[in-house]
């Protein structure tokens, strides 16, 4: 019975010990929340605000950085343009000139025996290399075919015939072609060999 006695005051001491509060137990750390909360100071309104203009700031600088490079980009493109066009401006005079080179070419082939049609003839060919002096002086330049290889940059092949020599050689020019500095503005019509 004795030790029966003993069994319960160690029960009833471990039970009042348990109530007791215990140091660094929960009480106390509940306190040490509460106490970091209040020493955490608040978001300054004015912190928030300079976060709030460098956002901001950020989303116009890259605004005028795309736009400055886009800028960049058209002043760019329109000199490109610019000089292209200045490099090609002949083209338009030099195509509106290329049908009366070859109706003088024709009227130069024609033949004539009286002293009028030489005196005439021989003007048509001042009239003539004084148009094609003109437009070597624009570097717009007549394109060599006959006997060359044919090349579809240069050539149109209108027509083909069967020889013994090598394939793929003008046989004939039916219309000349002329250039431009690197362009063509018009190709010649050949016959190419086969």
């Amino acid at each position: 019975m004795a030790e029966k006695e003993k069994n319960e005051e160690v029960i009833q001491d471990e039970k009042f010990s348990s109530d007791e509060e215990v140091p660094g137990g929960m009480a106390e750390t509940e306190e040490a929340v509460e106490a970091t909360e209040e020493d955490t100071p608040e978001a300054d309104p004015k912190d928030e605000e300079i976060e709030s203009l460098k956002k901001q700031l950020d989303a116009e600088e890259n605004k005028y950085l795309k736009l400055l490079a886009e800028f960049e980009n058209y002043k760019r493109r329109t000199k490109q343009e610019i000089d292209l066009n200045n490099k090609y401006k002949d083209q338009n005079i030099a195509e509106s000139l290329l049908p009366i080179i070859d109706n003088l070419e024709r009227a130069l082939k024609i033949e004539g025996e009286t002293e009028a049609f030489n005196s005439l003839s021989k003007g048509v060919e001042m009239v003539y290399n004084d148009m094609v002096n003109t437009l070597m002086n624009h570097d717009i330049h007549e394109i060599k075919s006959t006997g060359e290889v044919f090349d579809p940059n240069y050539h149109q092949a209108v027509m083909t015939e069967p020889t013994d020599g090598e394939p793929g050689i003008i046989i004939e020019e039916f219309q000349k072609g002329y250039t431009l500095k690197d362009r063509v503005i018009r190709a010649s019509m050949v016959k190419v060999s086969e």
